[in-house]
């Protein structure tokens, strides 16, 4: 089926604390308006305080880090339900399909929050994936803050410097596409890093590999 799925740009905030309060505050308004959430998180540190803070703000929530795993298939099947808000981190319900509820068509299907954008551009796009299934609608959108670790690896500061030129306080956001390509070459050169680790280390196995049936060729012998 066809993709409907609305993929919204990324919105970027000068700072986590600035960033965290317009993800509750979005969480909040979808929730009213009856539209289930899926909320994803790079940690289970940043889950469970994504969790103090709706319990703060009164948001009935489950909360999945891939502890359990029996428990969190069943929790993420009813994730697509009327008014049902879902935290899970990377690994968390992953293998089980959102089946969308009554009436979460109407509402505007599935809405996916990404909290921060991960190393690799493979998971946020598994994240993404989890909404608009068989051409359900739904949307998607991430969070980002000039203070988040993969930001700060790459020169959030020229970023931030140009912010501070503009007038932009804590709570602003800045919507760009030259500051969503950035957060892409940054995944990628991240991406790059981790592919040229594993590729060394497959070097260095395939020596100890050749001693290994030298010497087990010599001890059958």
């Amino acid at each position: 089926m066809p993709l409907t799925r609305i993929d919204n740009p990324d919105l970027v905030y000068k700072t986590v604390k600035g960033k965290y309060k317009a993800i509750i505050d979005e969480i909040v308004e979808t929730h009213q308006n009856k539209q289930p959430v899926l909320v994803g998180t790079v940690s289970i540190e940043k889950s469970e305080l994504l969790s103090e803070m709706l319990k703060r703000r009164g948001v009935p929530h489950q909360v999945l880090n891939a502890k359990y795993h029996e428990k969190e298939a069943d929790i993420i099947s009813h994730a697509g339900a009327l008014g049902m808000v879902t935290i899970a981190t990377n690994m968390a319900g992953r293998g089980t399909d959102i089946k969308l509820g009554p009436g979460v068509k109407d509402a505007g299907g599935l809405a996916i929050i990404g909290t921060e954008r991960h190393e690799s551009r493979r998971v946020d796009r598994q994240l993404r994936g989890r909404a608009g299934r068989q051409g359900d609608p739904g949307s998607s959108q991430f969070y980002v803050s000039l203070e988040d670790d993969l930001m700060r690896m790459f020169g959030s500061e020229k970023i931030a410097s140009l912010m501070d030129r503009l007038g932009y306080k804590e709570g602003d956001v800045i919507q760009h596409s030259m500051i969503s390509n950035s957060i892409q070459r940054a995944q990628k050169k991240v991406e790059e890093n981790n592919f040229g680790i594993r590729k060394r280390l497959l070097e260095y196995d395939d020596v100890m590999n050749m001693q290994r049936n030298a010497v087990y060729k010599r001890r059958n012998h």
